[in-house]
C-alpha cells in the first residue's frame, strides 16, 4: 500500500504583515508535525500577506527562491516534511508578479513552482496570469496544484489527472459567501477525476472580504475524509484556525479509476469545443 499522509492548514493570515504570518504558519508546521507524522502540509492561498493588498503586492512580493522561501524550507527540514503555501512572487523584471503556490521539500530544498492561471475581479490588476499546469513528481506521490479560482474549472482539474496527478492540492481564498460552491467544487473534482483533492481555504477578514475555511481532504470517490466544517468557535461562531489530517491510500486511485472508468472512457475527439475560446 503506498500512504501518504496530508494536512490541510486553516489559518488567519494578518493583512500586509508577511513577518507575522511567516511566524503564524512555522509555529503551525510544528504543531502539525510533532503531534503526528505528516508528509505535507498544504497551507492556503496568499498565506503570506492576505488578499486585498492591491498595489502593495509590489512590495510584499518576492523572487523564488528568496527569503520566505527559504525561512519556509527551513522549517520544513526540520519536521521532515513537504510544505506547499501561497504568496505573491515576481520575476526578474520587478512589475511582473504572480499569485503563487510554492512547494519546499523534507531536505530543506525548493522543489516547484506554480503560477495561479484564473485571476478573477481585482486579481487582474495585480497579477498575471500563469500558463503551464505542472503535476510535481515526488517520493510521496504525484502532486497537481490548483489555487482558489482554479477549481472552478473542471479543465484545470482534468488536465492535471491526465497527466499523472494522484493528489490535487488547492490552496484557497474562498469566500465564506461561497462556501456551497466550494463544497460542491471539491467533491467533485475529486469525484470525476478519481482521485484525492486537499483543500485549504483561509479564514478571517481582510478590507471587504470574509473567508470561510472549511478546509477538507476528500477522496476518489467524493468521501471526506477529513474536514473542518464545524469547528466554529461556539461564542462569536466565526471559523477557527487548525489542520484537518488525513492518510491517504494511493493505490485507490487506480481502483477506483478501474471501477468506473471515467477516464478510460472518454471520447476526446467529440470535445473539440472544449478548448475553443468563447
Amino acid at each position: 500500500m503506498r500512504e501518504l499522509t496530508v494536512a490541510v492548514a486553516q489559518m488567519k493570515p494578518v493583512l500586509g504583515q508577511p513577518e507575522e504570518n511567516i511566524v503564524k504558519m512555522s509555529e503551525m508546521i510544528r504543531t502539525i508535525a510533532t503531534k503526528q507524522r505528516v508528509d505535507l502540509i498544504v497551507f492556503p492561498e496568499l498565506i503570506t500577506s492576505g488578499a486585498e493588498l492591491g498595489l502593495r503586492f509590489t512590495e510584499v512580493a518576492q523572487r523564488v527562491p528568496g527569503a520566505t522561501v527559504n525561512l519556509i524550507a527551513k522549517r520544513a527540514n526540520e519536521y521532515g516534511v513537504y510544505v506547499l503555501f501561497g504568496m505573491a512572487t515576481k520575476e526578474k523584471v520587478e512589475s511582473i508578479l504572480y499569485n503563487s503556490a510554492v512547494l519546499v521539500g523534507p531536505e530543506g530544498e525548493f522543489v516547484d513552482l506554480y503560477h495561479k492561471v484564473h485571476l478573477s475581479g481585482e486579481e487582474r490588476m495585480a497579477f498575471r496570469e500563469g500558463f503551464k499546469l505542472p503535476v510535481v513528481e515526488t517520493e510521496i506521490g504525484s502532486l497537481g496544484i490548483l489555487i482558489g479560482y482554479d477549481l472552478a474549472f473542471p479543465e484545470v482539474a482534468r488536465s492535471l489527472t491526465l497527466e499523472g496527478a494522484e493528489v490535487l492540492c488547492v490552496l484557497a481564498n474562498w469566500e465564506a459567501s461561497g462556501l456551497d460552491a466550494w463544497r460542491t467544487f471539491i467533491r467533485a473534482r475529486a469525484l470525476e477525476n478519481a482521485l484525492y483533492v486537499a483543500g485549504a481555504n483561509r479564514i478571517g477578514e481582510d478590507v471587504t472580504l470574509t473567508f470561510g475555511g472549511e478546509s477538507m481532504i476528500v477522496g476518489p470517490r467524493g468521501e471526506i475524509h477529513a474536514s473542518l466544517a464545524g469547528t466554529s468557535d461556539k461564542d462569536s461562531g466565526e471559523p477557527q484556525e487548525g489542520a484537518a489530517i488525513a492518510t491517504l491510500d494511493l493505490d485507490a486511485v487506480r481502483e477506483v479509476r478501474e471501477e468506473n472508468q471515467y477516464i478510460q472512457n472518454r471520447q476526446p475527439a467529440v470535445y473539440r469545443a472544449i478548448v475553443r475560446k468563447y
